[in-house]
Formats: C-alpha cells, sequence, structure tokens
C-alpha cells in the first residue's frame, strides 16, 4: 500500500506541476494575439511550435523523461521507503535516489530550465507569448506522455526505460 501511495503521490504531483505550467503558460501566451500579427509573427510561431512540439515533447519529454519517470515510480511502488514516499515526487524525478549521473543530469536540467524562465520573461510581447505557446505545446505533450507511460509501467510487464536508481548498499 505504502509503495502505491508513493507512486500515486510521485506522478500526481508532477501532473499538476507540468498541468499548472501549461495553463499559466497558456494563458500568457494567448495574450501575444492582442498584438497584431504580421508574416513573420506567424511564421515564427509556426516554427517555434514545431520546434517545441520536437525537441521538448518528443525527444524530451517522451523519449527521455516519461519512461524514467513511469519506471522510477513503478520502482517506487515495488521498492517503497518511506523517506522515498515522502518525497516520492523528487524522487520519481531523479533528485533522489538515483545514479550520480541522473542526479547531475536533473540538476543541471532544472537549472537550465529556471535560467531560460528568467530570459523569456525579459522578452516583450508578442515574442514571450510566441515561445510560451511552444513551450505549452511540449508541456502538453509530455503530459499526456507521462499518463501513456506511467499506464505501461503499472501493467504486467516491466517498463523499458532504467529507473537509474543509485544502488542500495546491504
Amino acid at each position: 500500500m505504502l509503495g502505491w501511495l508513493g507512486a500515486l503521490w510521485g506522478l500526481g504531483a508532477i501532473s499538476l506541476l507540468l498541468g499548472s505550467a501549461v495553463y499559466r503558460l497558456g494563458k500568457l501566451g494567448l495574450d501575444a494575439f492582442a498584438f497584431p500579427f504580421g508574416p513573420l509573427h506567424w511564421l515564427i510561431l509556426i516554427a517555434t511550435l514545431a520546434f517545441m512540439a520536437h525537441a521538448e515533447g518528443y525527444r524530451g519529454f517522451q523519449r527521455a523523461f516519461s519512461p524514467r519517470v513511469a519506471a522510477r515510480a513503478r520502482y517506487l511502488r515495488d521498492h517503497p521507503r518511506p523517506l522515498h514516499v515522502l518525497l516520492a515526487p523528487l524522487f520519481c524525478m531523479g533528485f533522489i535516489h538515483a545514479t550520480p549521473r541522473r542526479r547531475k543530469a536533473s540538476l543541471i536540467l532544472t537549472a537550465a530550465i529556471l535560467v531560460l524562465i528568467l530570459l523569456v520573461r525579459l522578452l516583450p510581447q508578442p515574442w514571450r507569448g510566441i515561445i510560451d505557446l511552444g513551450v505549452v505545446v511540449g508541456l502538453g505533450w509530455g503530459l499526456i506522455s507521462l499518463w501513456i507511460f506511467s499506464l505501461r509501467a503499472f501493467g504486467p510487464e516491466p517498463p523499458a526505460a532504467d529507473p537509474e536508481v543509485a544502488e542500495s548498499r546491504p
């Protein structure tokens, strides 16, 4: 029971985090349409949506983050520890009880995302909105892929992704 609680807490919190970002950035992105769009704006919007769908949605989430998070949630379900269950969102994202390489990659990626967020906030509309809409596409794709991989991870077959957990000491 503790393992299921941890897995659901981890996946639920990550889903809420992504869903909240989609909602907030979606509203900001739609503000871009309050400005007159010329052909260059439309071209950059279409290119941004396509790029973010591929780079963030497909490559970032569907091919890497979502399968790993789902595999880590299944691992947590099957090997619950009270601290890991309490910190399940951090566990599922690879910040704790992960290989050193995974922890380092998670921290670097998170720091890079925070820097990008701060930089995009400096852009004027409609450019900020155009980028925000691209991020919404990527995050939305990521959220859907997370749910799909999570459903698969709790089926009879173990997940194909490596959960990249740290070796336990005897």
